[in-house]
């Protein structure tokens, strides 16, 4: 018997988030979910993480993806070594939810 959630897509999305932040032992300024037209999330250098509201409707293993990455920029402010390590001992098959992605940023770390 699968259980509805009585919280907004959008309610369930930033709990999740604030979840993996209290896992990565960060503490974002704020969660918003809005729209991001052409991307799923972004951290901003004040510690405003954005995540885009269609993220919502995503599978749970693509929504941790995107939350950990973006979280992540709380910790390493670009794509280097370690940030991908840690992407790696958190989301072992990362590379190829975002290869999947229809918003892939995949030549963006690439070129890091």
């Amino acid at each position: 018997m699968v259980v509805k959630s009585p919280l907004y897509p959008e309610q369930q999305l930033r709990r999740r988030a604030m979840g993996w932040a209290l896992k990565l032992k960060v503490n974002p300024e704020q969660v918003q979910i809005k729209p991001l037209p052409g991307k799923w999330g972004s951290c901003a250098p004040d510690g405003v993480v954005t995540l885009a509201d269609d993220l919502a409707t995503e599978a749970e293993g693509f929504q941790d993806y995107v939350i950990v990455h973006e979280l992540l920029h709380l910790r390493y402010r670009d794509h280097g070594r370690q940030f991908k390590a840690m992407m790696t001992a958190l989301v072992p098959n990362w590379r190829e939810l975002e290869s999947g992605s229809r918003h892939s940023t995949e030549r963006q770390i690439d070129a890091e």
